[in-house]
Parts: C-alpha cells; structure tokens; sequence
C-alpha cells in the first residue's frame, strides 16, 4: 500500500475542491457524505500502509512525487517518508478526523454554512497530512502554515459574530509568532547541513558534539515553533480562546491534530534534541510547568468547553515534559491515547450543548444522566482516562511519562503529579455538575432535553472503547507487557538512545510510583464527588464572592490582560501615532506637496497660453537667437 501514499493527502484535497465547487449543486447531506467518505479513504490506505510497516524490517520508505524546488544549490522535492511515527500519526489523524466528520453531519445539520464548514475539514486534513507526511522541513512547514490557515477558517467559522473573529484571528496572529522561529531554524538547518531533508540533516548531525552551539540554537528555534502551534507558556493564550469555533472544530484541533503538530516535530527531530541536552532540559521545564499552569486555570472554569480547552494546554505540557525528558516513546504515546480521550470529550461536550439547546455553563446543567445515557456513560469514560485510572489508557501513557520525569529530575516528577492531581479534581467537577444531582436550567431546556442522534453517539461510543483498550499497546514490563509502541517506534528513536540520561528505574520504585498516583488520583476523585454531589457545592456566579485566589484563577492570572497593557495597546498607540504624524503629516504631505507643486507651476505656466499671435511669434524669435547664442558659445 506504500505506493498508493499519495492518495492519502490527495482524497481530502479533492473532497475540499468538490465540496468548494459544487455546493451550489449538492444537497446538505451529500456534502457531508462526500467529505466524510474522503477522509475514510484516506483512513482505509493509512490502515494498509501502517500494516506494510508492521510487516516489514523497520526501515523507511521515501515515495518521491515531484520535483518543487530546483535551483543550483537547493532542490526539494514534494516526498513523502512513511515509516512506524509516520504511519501512527496517519491513522490518529484519518480516524479520529472521520469520526470527527461523520459527528459533524449530526451537530452542524442545520448549520446554513454546512457544506462550506465540510470543505474546511477536508482542507484541515489535507494540511495535516501533508504535515506528517513530507520528508523534509519545508514540506512539513507548507503543511504546518496550512492548517494554521484552515484552522483560522474554521474558528471563525461563525464569522457574524465578532469576537469569534477576534478569536481566529488571535490563533492566527499568535502562531505567525510561533513559526518565525520555525523557519529561522529551517534557514539555519539549510546553512548548517546544506540540505533539509530529515535523511541528510540527521545523517550530519552525528558529526557533532553534545550542546554544539548550532545545534543548541535550531533546537530552540525549532522549539519556539512547536510552543506557538502547541499553545505552550507564554504562546497558549490562542487556545482557549479558539474554542468560538464549532465543538468538532474544538475537537479537532485540540486533540488529534494540530495542536500535536508540535509534539511530532520535536519527535521527528529526536536526534537534534538528543544531541542538546540544554534544549531538553528547557522543553521539560516548559512543559512540566504549563501542565501546571494550565491545570490550575482549569479548576476555577464554569464553561464547558474552556475546562476542557485548558485541559488540552496542561496535557500537552505532559507531551513536552516527556520529550524533554528523552522519553520520545513516551509523548508519542500519550499523544495517542490523549487523541482519543479528549476528541471523546470535546464531542461529548458536543453533545451536552446539543441537548441544553447552546447552553455551555456547567452551573446551569445537573442531572443530565438520566436524559443522555450514551453521552453520560461515554463522558465518564473519557473522565477516567483522562485521569490515569488503570486500566484505562489515561493510565499507561501518563505512568510512563512519570516514570522517565523521575528518572531524570524528582522535581519533573512532583510538577507532573501535581498536575495529574488537579486533572482528576477539575475533570470531575466538570462531570459531576454536568450529570449528577438536579438540573439547574431553565424549564424551556428540560422539556428539551434529549440524547443526540447515532450520527453523534456512534463516534462517541467508538472513542469511548478506544480511550479504554489503547493503552495496552504500551503496558510497560513491570506489569508484564513487552510495550509494543516501543519496539514499533524504535526505527525511528534508536539513534537518540546512545544520548539518553538519567538512571534506570528498580520494579520496587516503579510499583511505588505507581502507587503514589493512583492514590492520589482516587483521592481526588472522592474529593470532588464529596463537594460537588454529596454537598451539592454548586460555584457562585460571580467571582468576586469567591476570594483572591478564585477570582484570579477564574480571570486565567489575567494573562491576556497583561499582554494587552505591555503589548497590544503601546502597538496600537505606536500605530496611531504613525498614522497620524508619519502618515498624515510625513508621507501623505509631501506627495501632495509634489503634486500641489506641480499644479501651481503648471497653473503659471498656462498664462502664457494669450492666444495672441504676435506674441507668440515674438517667442520664437527670441527662441531661436537663444538657440543660435548657446550654439555660438559652445563653438
């Protein structure tokens, strides 16, 4: 199936131009049909090609499509390498995107911009795909410039109401910062190696040393780009706020796909970090301490899908303090079993606005158990997996990042538990005041109340079971497994083992380790079930009752506030006084000054237009004695 990788990328491409095209001629539904049924094209080929790898002897395959750049010393090509990472990331992109599809023709059914929201998920996919795709950096930049751009389409999606415009535009704007960095390091990749395809770049990397200044430098570079798409401290801002966008859009974005685009770059990029322990060490404290961060903000959210936004911002902080760390395996994994529980969440949450009729505010819900079974039970599913409750998936991939974060520094492992301990407890809230006691809303939206059609609870139910089983593809040996995620992905991490650092960990340690989380996670849990079911302690309305410390959690630190104060406004003051003073007053009046200028002097010299004959032959006269004068003085 290797040869037919090209049809992957193209299938959702060719869904976007149809749906573009002629959806002044489909019906709603066939647009639907026709994108869904492109992305589980794609689906079905990645399925073959991660078999084709799976069967084979671990090496990669690099399928050439064209020639795109060629000048006389730098030539790329549009090619595409499939090995073991490229072959999971096809399969979590192309599976859980068309679950994501097939939900979205139930919650966007009456949407009057159907078909058009359809094409941008195609469109989505397509630069995702390219993004996992290409072999080289440029090719993975055009993908991870594309779905910047999709992703701004979609959460602006809603486009008549202005702050969500604000919102897209903020994702957008924030990112642009992000990839600067990107590709000064794509620059410095080609002035260091002479090429940017990954073969060649992680072929001359083995001639340098250890936090080689050039390799410190790309790194961090590269890092800078991945803190941007990945909503990393202080880039994170966008994401929470890109939830304006439609709740599959939510979905996503901030599970499956772009927002992991980060995380598989530095993974990709394995060797590179390896060979800068500097730069490692700077990931980890990046992520350990915005999983932190991001999981306090998390507490004090009463909108249901900003408890799960800040959620996505503190998980993928687990994903960079495990690549900080050197366990590539480990963030990898995590990325997975995180794609299916929060996409299981988020559509979820999908659901439950579905059935409140828009209403997102968990202190106006309760109850909702009885009235949306399916979305109830596969809600608690995502709930516990998320926490890292054994045996769901949750479990195994945190307990692996836990494990290397100890083995590296105690002091990742207390930020990476902390942050787990505050997951479990705003997770359940979130659950517990959606679904249990008695219902807080308004008469008009019990009566309304219903469970949503199969089109939103079969996906719903396939993620649930997959947010159950997929953590055993990585059961660690202390429990008896072999890790196949480990030995599957070792192909492409080998090279980095020889610069792993930190002590190997004994059974008794990990067995205690293990222990340690998975009590305080159920202490959480019946902690928060005390407060919030057997108390009923429903958050007041208004922040200001609540103390300093609520409110300034609740206000997100006021973060956003700050970077308004030191950044926007002085830009906006500075841009002001450009126009008015530089524009105005600079530019504008010295090109009308030109043309005044020219105005008068021709106004003059109109007046010697008379009409009078004798006067104009008494001009050429003294003409031609001027002319016969500069003459005789030039002899």
């Amino acid at each position: 199936m290797k040869e037919l990788i090209w049809l992957v990328p193209l299938l959702p491409l060719v869904g976007f131009l149809l749906i573009s095209l002629g959806k002044s001629y489909f019906s709603k539904s066939l647009a639907g049909i026709i994108a869904s049924a492109m992305v589980f094209g794609s689906f079905v080929i990645s399925l073959g090609v991660f078999f084709d790898v799976l069967n084979g002897d671990g090496k990669h395959t690099t399928v050439t499509l064209f020639e795109w750049i060629a000048t006389a010393d730098f030539h790329v090509n549009i090619a595409f390498l499939v090995d073991s990472l490229t072959s999971i990331m096809l399969l979590i992109i192309t599976g859980v995107g068309f679950l994501i599809h097939l939900y979205s023709m139930g919650y966007m059914h009456d949407d009057e911009g159907y078909a058009k929201f359809f094409s941008y998920l195609n469109l989505f996919v397509f630069f995702m795909l390219l993004l996992v795709l290409g072999d080289n950096y440029l090719v993975m930049f055009a993908g991870w410039e594309g779905v910047g751009l999709a992703s701004y389409l979609l959460i602006g999606f809603w486009f008549k109401n202005q702050p969500y415009n604000d919102a897209a535009k903020k994702a957008f704007i924030v990112n642009r910062i992000g990839d600067l960095g990107f590709i000064l390091g794509i620059f410095l990749i080609y002035t260091t190696f002479g090429t940017i395809q990954y073969s060649g770049v992680f072929g001359g990397a083995l001639n340098f040393t250890e936090n080689d200044p050039t390799i410190v430098a790309i790194t961090l570079l590269l890092f800078v780009g991945a803190m941007g798409k990945s909503a990393q401290i202080p880039l994170y801002t966008w994401l929470p706020d890109a939830m304006a966008g439609p709740t599959p859009v939510s979905a996503l974005i901030h599970a499956a796909t772009m927002v992991t685009a980060g995380v598989y770059m530095i993974a990709r990029s394995n060797l590179l970090y390896s060979l800068s322990p500097d730069t490692l060490g700077f990931v980890a404290i990046i992520g350990g301490a915005t999983a932190v961060f991001a999981a306090t903000i998390g507490i004090f959210q009463n909108d249901i899908k900003k408890v799960l936004a800040y959620s996505t911002v503190s998980q993928l902080g687990y994903m960079f303090l495990a690549l900080g760390v050197g366990a590539f395996t480990g963030g990898v994994f995590h990325l997975i079993t995180h794609a299916f529980f929060k996409a299981l969440l988020f559509l979820g949450a999908g659901s439950v606005i579905h059935a409140m009729g828009g209403e997102q505010d968990i202190r106006k819900m309760g109850g909702l158990k009885k009235y949306v079974p399916i979305t109830y039970m596969t809600f608690l599913v995502g709930t516990i997996a998320i926490s890292g409750i054994p045996p769901f998936s949750g479990f195994f991939s945190k307990d692996e990042i836990l494990a290397h974060a100890f083995q590296v520094n105690p002091i990742f492992w207390v930020l990476g538990v902390l942050g787990s301990m505050m997951t479990t407890f705003y997770m359940f809230r979130l659950f517990y005041l959606t679904f249990m006691g008695t219902f807080r809303g308004t008469e008009d939206q019990k009566n309304h109340l219903h469970e949503s059609p199969k089109t939103m609870t079969i996906p719903l139910v396939v993620l649930a079971v997959l947010a159950i089983i997929a953590g055993f593809i990585g059961i660690p040996h202390v429990l008896g497994g072999n890790h196949w995620l480990e030995h599957f992905l070792a192909p492409v991490f080998k090279q980095s083992e020889i610069y792993a650092h930190g002590h190997k960990l004994t059974h008794s340690t990990e067995y205690v380790l293990m222990g340690v989380t998975v009590t305080i996670t159920i202490l959480m849990i019946l902690f928060a079930r005390n407060k919030f079911v057997s108390k009923g302690f429903v958050p007041a309305d208004d922040s200001v009752k609540q103390g300093f410390i609520p409110r300034l959690l609740a206000n997100k630190y006021y973060v956003d506030e700050f970077y308004n104060a030191i950044i926007v406004k002085p830009l906006n003051g500075l841009a002001s006084f450009s126009y008015k003073f530089l524009e105005l007053k600079g530019v504008d009046a010295i090109v009308n000054g030109v043309g005044k200028f020219v105005v008068f002097i021709s106004g003059q010299a109109r007046k010697l237009q008379t009409g009078n004959t004798g006067f104009y032959i008494f001009a050429m006269v003294i003409g031609i004695l001027v002319i016969l004068a500069l003459n005789l003085f030039n002899k």
